[in-house]
């Protein structure tokens, strides 16, 4: 062997075979495209996976963000606090709506927001609390929750990792989606739950926000043509999408779980070496398998130079971004999440992963240690 793609989709699309063609066949001979019902079913369908009242489809997982802040009138003078370990995606949904982005730094043995350091981030200006589910493990919810509940904060889920990943709430298991007010999910092709092209969901605690989601998905009409209620937008799932959906949400269980075996593979052959591998916990879903190393970017290069697919999530973490300077974000300001982005490798992990290609990527990863 001497290639192991970081990503194969079309492994899953090969395993779906009939049943996704047919799928795609039932909405193009239906003559419904946008907004009908496929997508009232996966929205139903979802929501009872999630644990949560209501589900509501949207273009994007980025617009589910926007969105969500919308719903909760989140605006200009508002703080909504988040990381800034997760790519961009939260601070440009903050940003879109006029507010501004308040970033915490992170737990270094879970890479999610730390909720130690929440309460203090809190002031009279924080207008919602923006907690990501990285790499497919669960935020601290819980602590977080309280926290939120005791300042009147309303949560927003940044899901998009984590389809299916659950934790703790006393003696129940409680599957992300279910934690906030509202919950944004990414279905983009290499999620957990992928689409076949843009997609994007949003859960929700009440129908009220259900319904005005509904709105400002569809340019903000109440009644088609006639009423504006709210200043809405252009953001709908489309029948093909979520069709597509409907088929693959079956098959999510045994994919988090063919993940969860493909980390517990590498746990065994990386053990012993001078690595941080993540830690295991039982509602961890592994959209990425991260390690942290001293040496990142010369593994990363031999890696790449042996045939193994590998990646970087994320190399440079927001507040530090060109983009975010005017919030005076500093080098040092976020020493975990610093850390963190110089030192984090994410390795090949998907369900259709071989046990043989997990071995070749854990041969390459001890030829480097020597």
């Amino acid at each position: 062997m001497s290639h192991v793609a970081f990503g194969d989709l079309a492994r899953q699309a090969a395993d779906l075979g009939a049943e996704l063609a047919d799928a795609l066949v039932r909405v193009a001979s239906g003559g419904w495209y946008v907004l009908g019902s496929e997508v009232r079913a996966f929205e139903t369908e979802f929501a009872a996976y999630c644990g949560a009242t209501a589900c509501v489809g949207v273009a994007s997982g980025a617009e589910a963000l926007y969105l969500a802040l919308r719903a909760l009138d989140v605006g200009p003078g508002d703080d909504v606090i988040t990381v800034a370990n997760a790519c961009m995606y939260q601070a440009a949904a903050i940003r879109q709506a006029g507010a501004r982005p308040l970033f915490v730094d992170i737990d270094p043995a879970t890479h999610n927001l730390d909720p130690a350091l929440l309460e203090a981030a809190i002031t009279p200006h924080t207008r919602a609390i923006m907690p990501v589910h990285l790499y497919g493990r669960p935020a601290a919810m819980p602590a977080i929750a309280a926290i939120a509940s005791a300042h009147n904060l309303p949560l927003i889920e940044d899901a998009a990792q984590a389809h299916g990943a659950w934790c703790r709430d006393g003696d129940h298991q409680r599957r992300t989606g279910s934690w906030g007010a509202l919950a944004a999910f990414s279905f983009y092709p290499s999620k957990n739950l992928g689409a076949l092209g843009d997609a994007g969901a949003l859960s929700a605690a009440n129908e009220d926000l259900a319904a005005r989601l509904r709105r400002l998905r569809f340019y903000g009409w109440g009644e088609k043509y006639v009423t504006i209620e709210d200043g809405g937008r252009n953001s709908r799932l489309d029948e093909i999408q979520a069709a597509a959906l409907r088929v693959k949400l079956r098959r999510l269980e045994v994919w988090n779980a063919a993940r969860r075996a493909r980390a517990g593979w590498y746990r065994e052959l990386l053990a012993d070496l001078p690595i941080t591998l993540p830690i295991d916990e039982p509602g961890h879903v592994y959209h990425l398998f991260v390690i942290e190393c001293a040496a990142r970017d010369s593994l990363r290069t031999h890696l790449l130079d042996h045939g193994v697919g590998c990646d970087i999530h994320y190399p440079l973490p927001a507040h530090l971004q060109p983009a975010y300077a005017d919030l005076g974000g500093r080098s040092g300001d976020l020493p975990h999440t610093e850390r963190a982005a110089q030192r984090l490798l994410s390795l090949p992990l998907y369900p259709e992963l071989r046990r043989d290609e997990v071995e070749y990527v854990a041969a390459q990863v001890r030829k480097f240690f020597g």
